[in-house]
């Protein structure tokens, strides 16, 4: 399969788990169950649980164990993104171009929304037909990337960015942004077993694919149109944020860009061409419109 289907097969297998995972059930309220799927399930490229399939794949994983792993991480994000576009973060009214959770239902429902999910990443990573010697590494690994030394952490560091450096903007991205993404290659090592040396070229990969992703979402806040991001374009520069991007200019941010691709195909030598889908998640990131 070429990149195009064996994201959208990454996606088809995030959703079906996931569908299964949250059927309804007599012990959820309803509008509870109901807002949890409309946050999980409206969308989205799945591109992390693609990130653990492919870096899985690697090393001959089970394919049913890293299913799962990626809707766990799909939990952990969708999340975070609830939270994240309430009125006391970022006050997104929009997102993949429908309303945000806390305005199809109401801020209170979406803080639980974002509760449930966090809650039911770790239940699914822990759970058959993940390994039992593995569950504990993974969700620790989940844990330390999404909590206060990760996406948490990043994102207080975000609401609270005014006069950071390129340095100061980069630490904080890493964390918002890049933490999951690395923990979602390091994963597919763990659940194949992989030696430190293939762990620890993933974690360079993903540390790049993970810079190099936020710097083009901000490239997309300046360059891009509101039919293609499905939000308001140039929030973030209009609200001051912090970004690389509107530190250094969008020229350079493009060159630089560029290179973290190219550090990034590197890292992935010991591959070979095994690694050839995670090489294509690379121009991805770089020439997504969305």
């Amino acid at each position: 399969m070429d990149f195009a289907a064996r994201l959208a097969a990454a996606a088809e297998a995030t959703n079906r788990v996931l569908d299964e995972t949250l059927q309804p059930t007599s012990s959820i309220p309803g509008r509870l169950q109901d807002a949890t799927r409309y946050a999980t399930l409206a969308g989205g490229k799945r591109f992390r649980p693609f990130l653990v399939l492919e870096a899985a794949a690697l090393f001959g994983a089970d394919v049913a164990a890293a299913e799962h792993v990626g809707a766990a991480f799909e939990c952990l994000h969708s999340y975070s993104l609830v939270h994240d576009d309430l009125p006391a973060m970022d006050d997104d009214d929009l997102r993949r171009g429908q309303p945000t959770v806390h305005k199809a239902y109401d801020e209170a429902t979406a803080i639980l929304v974002g509760d449930g999910l966090q809650a039911l990443a770790f239940e699914i990573i822990t759970g058959p037909p993940v390994p039992p010697d593995l569950a504990g590494p993974l969700a620790h690994l989940l844990a330390r990337a999404s909590g206060n030394a990760g996406m948490v952490g990043g994102q207080y560091r975000d609401l609270n960015a005014l006069g950071l450096d390129a340095d100061g903007i980069r630490d904080m991205q890493a964390m918002k942004t890049g933490r999951l993404i690395v923990a979602a290659c390091e994963a597919g090592a763990v659940l194949g077993r992989a030696e430190a040396a293939e762990r620890r070229a993933l974690v360079r990969y993903g540390t790049l694919l993970g810079e190099a992703f936020q710097l083009a979402d901000d490239l997309l806040d300046v360059e891009g149109t509101a039919e293609e991001t499905g939000k308001k374009v140039g929030k973030d520069a209009a609200a001051d944020k912090a970004t690389l991007v509107g530190l250094i200019g969008p020229q350079a941010a493009r060159q630089r860009l560029t290179e973290i691709v190219a550090a990034a195909s590197e890292a992935l030598a010991p591959f070979g061409g095994r690694a050839s889908p995670l090489r294509e998640a690379c121009r991805f990131v770089a020439e997504r419109r969305s």
